[in-house]
């Protein structure tokens, strides 16, 4: 059998690759420089190819290297796996896990699932970080995220993925709009040149131009494609600062609207006609995760905040 790579050599490439300097690459491993050099150096041997490409002035991955550290990535999130399945053995439901969130769930979900979690799950810790989609999927596969909630339709690979709920994207409004006329406006009826959108890297602008069939080649309506609003937000509250000033309306999520980001504000929120836009809120992790018993028992808790929330906006209305 052929010697096989350390998980340490490919942790030093890693390290290497993200900060495409060898001294912060050593202090980010807490090793010498001269020993990070080596182990690369030992690694390169090891596979037989060059992996970083080195001058005085710059250091860069050949294309066999940048595949290399993708792989690792997979390996040493594999083996993290491992250490925390034999470590949390003992204790299934307690411990740390790292959790991510999406900025456009993060605060209508976390702090119910959170107090939940803490009465149902007393011995486990939960650390939190809020990015956006891409970023926390990319933080799972690399283990340093175990779950992640996160919003569909969107690629999320061979990730493992709990449906937790569906909601819909409702339509905001200055108050005095004409869109806020009908208890429920359709989309055809408000004019998309109008719509508002988040920045690109927000996975609340791909549904929105899915919603309006605009989006990643979806069906097109006939004729001329609408057009969108040219300006883009950075962010939700940041869109509905934008609407409130007059610029447009914006499509947001009912857990959004629910929880009160347009209260005292000069907006008007509605529902919409059909077709619905939906979005799906669901829970990821890595199919080799170790934590597969808190995913499932964090999941059907916040299937059950859900409903719970659902089940006393009824009783309101009743």
């Amino acid at each position: 059998m052929p010697a096989l790579p350390s998980l340490r050599q490919l942790s030093y490439l890693i390290a290497l690759s993200e900060t495409r300097n060898f001294t912060q690459a050593a202090q980010a491993q807490f090793v010498t420089q001269s020993t990070l050099s080596g182990g690369i150096q030992e690694l390169e041997r090891l596979l037989g190819a060059q992996l970083v490409e080195r001058d005085r002035q710059h250091v860069m991955l050949s294309p066999v290297g940048l595949e290399v550290v993708e792989r690792a990535r997979v390996l040493l999130a594999q083996a993290n796996d491992l250490v925390e399945h034999v470590t949390q053995s003992t204790r299934p439901l307690g411990g740390l896990v790292r959790l991510g969130a999406i900025p456009t769930v993060a605060p209508y979900v976390l702090p119910g699932l959170l107090h939940a979690a803490h009465v149902a799950l007393p011995d486990l810790q939960i650390a939190l970080r809020e990015e956006r989609t891409a970023e926390l999927l990319d933080q799972v596969r690399a283990g340093s995220l175990d779950f992640a909630l996160i919003a569909l339709p969107y690629d999320t690979g061979n990730l493992r993925i709990a449906p937790l709920f569906d909601e819909e994207l409702w339509l905001i409004a200055s108050n005095d709009a004409p869109a806020t006329r009908d208890r429920r406006p359709s989309l055809e009826s408000i004019g998309t040149d109008q719509l508002l959108l988040l920045a690109e890297g927000h996975c609340l602008r791909d549904h929105v131009l899915q919603a309006c069939d605009l989006g990643h080649g979806e069906r097109k309506p006939r004729g001329a494609p609408p057009r969108l609003h040219a300006i883009e937000a950075t962010s939700l509250t940041t869109l509905v600062q934008m609407v409130q000033a007059g610029f447009g309306l914006a499509l947001v999520p009912e857990m959004a609207v629910r929880g009160g980001i347009a209260k005292g504000l000069n907006i008007t929120a509605r529902p919409l006609g059909a077709p619905v836009p939906r979005r799906g809120i669901a829970l990821v992790t890595r199919t080799s995760c170790a934590r597969l018993e808190v995913f499932m028992a964090l999941a059907e808790l916040a299937r059950q905040v859900e409903t719970r929330r659902r089940q006393g906006g009824l009783k309101r209305r009743a």
